[in-house]
């Protein structure tokens, strides 16, 4: 399996070939939810800019097939077991080299080693995770999927971690008032029906889970299977983060790559509605960053030079999308942590908001406005908390 390609040295302007000039293109693996078709992401970069695109196995394949060593003079291509470098030479000469890939095997022993520590067990027949593909019915995880077993397990340790904090604040956890989770832009629901089997199945928590998303065909594709799993207090509903509203208070809000504003919409649906605990995996972060494009900040501005490059900006953006979110909902009363979520192997979207309910109410700690101030951009994620 391709794990991850990276094309440097082009041997001349890639624009006839590939319609702008690029430098340095790399590919990588992509494990998120929506990507059952393009598994893999790639970036494409020019001077100043970079570009983004999905890619299947296949046209990566045909990709490497068509370019390393030809329009690209230098490529390494690394595998789950060895590492490919094909390298051109003044004359047009490919030579490939081959390395087997040691950490391949060390992984595949830790693997082994960390079964013990998974929450949701190898070897182990669990109905949500053989209807949804990842599992065969011998309680084997196909091998394609391992990742997405692997996401789901880390986030599960994040759900472990704050359950103690939302029963102390909720002050008691019972058939009659039940743990209640909210799962926004919940999608084919992996980490919906993941959270529900922990809380359900494994802590023995009486819990009611809603999973949200607009598609309306596979919202009625998991409550089907919720019903036929018998999964009792586990709901799907058609809707728009946005507009949602529910007559009973979350005790917790989860969001796994909710595009764009639609964190900050869960994010103030959560501080609104005062839940306990936050969880959420940002996605495409694109508001700061198209901010930044439309306007010119002044040379004064210390954050000008972050716009002269567009990878520096893209990356810088989100980043500081993910530090307003931080300092704004610890302004409203939230401890907040920002962790890695996964390795960045496994998607290079790995950075997780928590935030617990801070007891003694809201802090004083907080310079967001003055960060979006500062930038020269809307001020619609402080508009938003």
């Amino acid at each position: 399996m391709i794990l991850s390609v990276t094309f440097s040295k082009p041997s001349t302007n890639t624009q006839d070939a590939l319609g702008r000039n690029y430098i340095k293109i790399r590919i990588w693996k992509n494990v998120s939810v929506s990507q059952k078709n393009n598994l893999y992401q790639c970036e494409m970069f020019t001077e100043k800019q970079a570009f983004q695109k999905s890619m299947t196995e296949k046209e990566v394949e045909e990709f490497i097939e068509i370019h390393a060593g030809k329009l690209f003079k230098s490529v390494v291509e690394k595998t789950d077991s060895e590492e490919i470098t094909y390298l051109a030479n003044r004359r047009g000469e490919i030579k490939i080299l081959r390395k087997k890939n040691k950490k391949s095997v060390v992984e595949s022993s830790k693997k082994i080693n960390r079964e013990k520590n998974y929450i949701i067990k190898e070897n182990t027949q669990v109905p949500f995770l053989i209807e949804l593909g990842v599992m065969t019915k011998d309680g084997k995880i196909v091998s394609r999927m391992y990742d997405k077993f692997r996401q789901i397990n880390r986030f599960l340790e994040f759900v472990e971690d704050v359950i103690e904090d939302v029963i102390r604040l909720k002050g008691n956890v019972d058939a009659d008032n039940p743990m209640r989770v909210i799962d926004f832009g919940s999608g084919k629901s992996y980490l919906t029906f993941a959270v529900w089997y922990f809380l359900h199945e494994i802590k023995k928590i009486p819990v009611e889970i809603t999973g949200l998303d607009l598609k309306e065909d596979v919202i009625r594709n998991c409550q089907k299977l919720s019903e036929k799993l018998g999964c009792s207090g586990l709901n799907f509903k058609i809707g728009n983060i946005a507009d949602y509203s529910e007559e009973k208070n979350p005790d917790m809000i989860i969001t796994l790559h909710a595009c764009d504003t639609a964190t900050d919409y869960a994010l103030e649906y959560a501080v609104r509605k005062n839940a306990f605990a936050i969880l959420s995996v940002p996605c495409c972060q694109k508001e700061i960053n198209l901010q930044l494009s439309k306007k010119k900040l002044s040379p004064e501005n210390p954050y000008s030079i972050f716009t002269d490059y567009g990878i520096v900006q893209e990356r810088f953006s989100a980043l500081v999308t993910d530090l307003v979110r931080a300092k704004l909902l610890e302004k409203n009363g939230y401890n907040v942590q920002l962790m890695e979520f996964i390795d960045m192997e496994g998607t290079p979207k790995n950075l997780l908001v928590r935030a617990i309910k801070n007891r003694h109410g809201k802090t004083t700690k907080d310079g967001s406005e003055e960060i979006l101030r500062s930038l020269g951009v809307s001020q619609t994620l402080a508009k938003i908390l």
